[in-house]
């Protein structure tokens, strides 16, 4: 129940955006558990978690509650940040229009570079298939410094 700020953790940590429908979904309650599970592992690659969906702060308190998660949850009730990362849609099944958000999760680097896009994701294993691209960036990070600091030896 209080504001975030993306470029208040950028400059020391990694940052992963991941958008869901809604609390509670088994989709979504997979995703979740599975990104909390995986926390600490993230944590030692200097990055964060962060769900974002258009349910409110009283909605994650319980989901996150009823689960036992530690990823960080995200009110975006009115769809702003959905809409700025390009993952609200609207679509049309049986003649009712109908909108919500596209399964997404976005990888931001600790440098403010956006990374990684992925869409229409499966929630199952997607918080191991994340964790390993934020490892990556980790060793790219250390190989070009290696490069760099070799180059000057």
């Amino acid at each position: 129940m209080e504001m975030f700020d993306l470029a208040s953790v950028l400059g020391s940590h990694h940052v992963v955006l991941y958008f869901y429908p809604r609390d509670n979904t088994p989709g979504c309650t997979r995703q979740a558990i599975d990104f909390s599970d995986h926390d600490a592992d993230f944590a030692k690659e200097k990055c964060i978690v962060i769900g974002i969906s258009p349910d409110d702060c009283l909605t994650h308190a319980d989901f996150r509650d009823e689960h036992g998660l530690s990823v960080e949850l995200l009110a975006d009730e009115e769809g702003e940040v959905c809409k700025l990362y390009g993952v609200w849609q609207s679509e049309t099944r049986d003649g009712v229009m109908k909108r919500g958000v596209r399964r997404s999760t976005f990888i931001i680097s600790s440098d403010g570079v956006l990374r990684h896009v992925l869409h229409d994701v499966t929630p199952r294993g997607h918080a191991a298939e994340v964790f390993q691209l934020v490892k990556q960036l980790n060793s790219r990070k250390l190989n070009g410094n290696r490069q760099k600091h070799g180059r000057h030896a």
